[in-house]
């Protein structure tokens, strides 16, 4: 895989995200929500170029080999920042590399924890426990996850 390009999410062609964020093995490991039309897809991106002028926050979307892989954020989940990526499943070994460039960018922002939250079913991620500050249990939105509070060094 090539380098990986970090687009602003208002240039994100809606047309190439939909199919990204609707896909049933992506959903898998989501919160349950409806499937989004072109209308909730043009609201849903509104709302991330929101977050994005958020202090502390930043939403992209993320391009690989010429092709949009995904998106990926640090933003607010309640009181604390979070650190959300979602990738198409062929490019699910970029995630590594997102998290380290969203760690970088956490630091430049002055965030000293982030939150990153993976539905009870996903295996332990055992490169978060070199930042962990807790691995505590949570309910967001009915689902139980496994939250990482990752000290951002």
């Amino acid at each position: 895989m090539n380098d990986v390009i970090y687009l602003k999410f208002g240039e994100i062609n809606p047309t190439e995200l939909l199919p990204l964020l609707n896909s049933e093995k992506i959903r898998t490991h989501l919160i349950v929500h409806d499937l989004f039309t072109t209308d909730t897809l043009a609201d849903w991106i509104n709302s991330k170029i929101g977050v994005n002028s958020i202090s502390g926050c930043k939403v992209k979307g993320i391009i690989c080999d010429d092709e949009l892989s995904g998106w990926c954020g640090i933003q607010l989940g309640g009181e604390k920042y979070e650190i959300v990526i979602i990738l198409d499943e062929k490019f699910w070994g970029l995630g590594r590399k997102v998290f380290q460039d969203m760690m970088g960018w956490s630091k430049k922002l002055g965030c000293d924890e982030v939150n990153v939250n993976f539905l009870h079913t996903r295996p332990e991620y055992k490169f978060l426990k070199k930042n962990e500050k807790s691995v505590p249990e949570t309910e967001l939105f009915g689902a139980n996850f496994v939250c990482y509070q990752l000290f951002v060094r």
